[in-house]
């Protein structure tokens, strides 16, 4: 055991009051004060409340993935990326992946699934972001892009993908777990 693990594993902090420091359309910036149950140590931490994300691994009948790049404001350049957005209020996260695929896209599919959920950022997020594949699909729905989205569409091969993935290509993390758990899903078949 290092020197640096505690032997009984680290501590579940005590959650106090929370506050909303900030409210903007996507998420809030929240102030939550904390008490460590052993030391006694109480500091109020900083954290980004946002609705869960979802991302879309769509697969065509040609064993291509459907990948979009657009700008990222974030990072102020493009980013080559699966599909994805905001889940609504209340939407299950596999029709939430069909129908942001749908709209960003113009690809639908059929066998939709939830491959699985991570949580974007845990040290400061408290969303999660789901990952959803659809099959067989093809592009036949009319773009529906929000007023400030501006997509290019293209598909590669299954192969291409991952080799963009391992090589830097696809820098967005979210997408990289997507296409992680796609490739360990097809890895079992």
């Amino acid at each position: 055991m290092s020197d640096l693990t505690h032997p009984h594993g680290p501590s579940r902090w005590e959650r106090g009051l929370s506050r909303v420091i900030h409210a903007t359309k996507i998420l809030d910036l929240c102030g939550t004060f904390y008490r460590h149950p052993v030391r006694g140590t109480q500091r109020e931490f900083v954290t980004l409340n946002a609705r869960d994300w979802v991302n879309v691994v769509a697969l065509t009948t040609e064993a291509r993935i459907v990948l979009v790049r657009q700008f990222r404001f974030g990072i102020d350049d493009l980013s080559l990326e699966v599909p994805g957005g905001v889940i609504e209020a209340g939407e299950d996260p596999v029709a939430a992946g069909v129908r942001e695929l749908a709209e960003e896209t113009g690809y639908v599919g059929h066998s939709a699934q939830l491959l699985g959920s991570v949580y974007p950022n845990p040290a400061i997020q408290n969303n999660r972001c789901h990952i959803v594949l659809v099959e067989s699909a093809s592009c036949r729905q009319p773009l529906d892009w929000d007023a400030d989205e501006e997509l290019e569409v293209s598909t590669v091969m299954i192969e291409e993908a991952l080799r963009l993935a391992s090589t830097g290509g696809i820098t967005h993390s979210l997408s990289l777990c997507a296409l992680m758990l796609f490739e360990a899903k097809r890895l079992r078949k």
